[in-house]
């Protein structure tokens, strides 16, 4: 098999592969060829893919002689064009949002695997994405949001009196919901959390959060562990209580998402209008709308002198240890996928790479894709 890394665009600084996991592809006798460039934003030059075995190319040398090709995220503009039917592209490109983007994949006839579908099996964690980005993601809003608040996050004792400790009230207890409960901990705030399913309390919990209840929510367990689309009846709930805590919080960290569709709105304009001057909310789930209705992606807000900062991004502002986690999930997942003699082997009996599989011989493989694509 001849891998292709590509190089990233936009403002992207995480590459998909660091020279550290290159070796590894090359000892299971995979030949890679690296785009000029590729890791340089991530602190990996040409010089240390080439040191362990890897050809660093042109870019169209990549998608000219590379079986797979390989990035973060979808392709650039343009790229779908350079894809050939006999290529298989790896990346994570939101099927379930994007499915125009699909769409071109399947007519094309192009085979492709989008890892932020990687099934959340035991099995399968170590191929995870999602989960390793977000711990990035939590951990980063914390100090985000500690550095951008006016006052402190711990507790102080001192000769001019008692500081308080922050108020910090955490939307949704994902993976990047508890690592923000744990980096707040360590940092001295108190901390509320809110999340659809009862299951995670426990959790929290262990963790020095306070669970904030609201009874009457519905869980599927065929939801593989996401949240779902709730009863008016609970939203209306729901959103009393939440504006309730928000309203005594410093800061609100939104992590609440639900695949393929809008995110929720948890936190709409009356609820700001509620919190002190000075707080501050993170919003992780601005890529797809937002928790805040003030959010806007990428952009930071400030309304009423409460700051309302989106960001969807936090791992490319720590790209060698984001880069290393995503590099080592995409590792363990195309094992699955290399043969004895380095050879690319397509195993569809294998439900990892099934459920991974979006396209491929002009049909959607991935249920889940197939529906949202049959209803739009």
């Amino acid at each position: 098999m001849i891998l292709g890394l590509l190089k990233e665009h936009g403002k992207e600084t995480r590459v998909a592969l660091l020279p550290e996991t290159v070796q590894t592809f090359t000892d299971l006798k995979v030949e890679v060829l690296v785009e000029q460039g590729a890791g340089e934003k991530a602190f990996a030059s040409d010089a240390d893919y080439e040191a362990v075995g890897a050809k660093t190319v042109s870019r169209n040398d990549v998608f000219a002689k590379a079986e797979v090709l390989l990035q973060i995220q979808p392709p650039a503009e343009g790229d779908t064009e350079r894809i050939k039917d006999s290529q298989v592209w790896i990346s994570a490109f939101n099927p379930l949002w994007d499915t125009a983007l699909v769409k071109t994949f399947l007519n094309k006839g192009i085979t492709t695997f989008s890892l932020d579908l990687i099934p959340r099996t035991t099995r399968a964690q170590a191929m995870d994405i999602l989960s390793s980005m977000a711990t990035v993601s939590g951990y980063m809003a914390v100090l985000e949001a500690a550095a951008k608040l006016p006052t402190f996050f711990p507790m102080f004792m001192t000769a001019a009196g008692t500081i308080r400790p922050a108020n910090v009230l955490i939307l949704g207890a994902g993976v990047a919901g508890l690592q923000a409960i744990a980096t707040s901990r360590k940092l001295g705030a108190q901390v509320q959390v809110f999340d659809v399913r009862s299951a995670v309390k426990e959790e929290v919990m262990s963790l020095g959060g306070k669970f904030v209840e609201v009874e009457g929510a519905t869980e599927d367990k065929a939801a593989g562990g996401y949240a779902v689309e709730q009863t008016e009846e609970y939203k209306k709930k729901q959103q009393d209580r939440i504006n309730e805590v928000a309203a005594k919080s410093n800061v609100v960290i939104c992590t609440a998402q639900i695949p393929g569709r809008k995110a929720p709105l948890l936190i709409p304009k009356e609820a700001v209008d509620a919190m002190k001057p000075g707080s501050v909310i993170i919003d992780l789930a601005a890529s797809t709308g937002g928790n805040c209705e003030l959010t806007k992606n990428d952009e930071v807000v400030e309304y009423k002198g409460v700051s309302i900062i989106g960001q969807s991004n936090y791992p490319a502002q720590k790209p060698v240890d984001a880069s290393r986690m995503f590099g080592k999930n995409v590792l363990n997942f195309m094992k699955l996928m290399i043969g004895e003699e380095g050879e690319l082997n397509l195993n569809f009996e294998d439900d990892i790479v099934k459920g991974t599989c979006i396209t491929h011989a002009k049909e959607i493989y991935n249920e889940r894709v197939k529906s949202v694509i049959e209803t739009k």
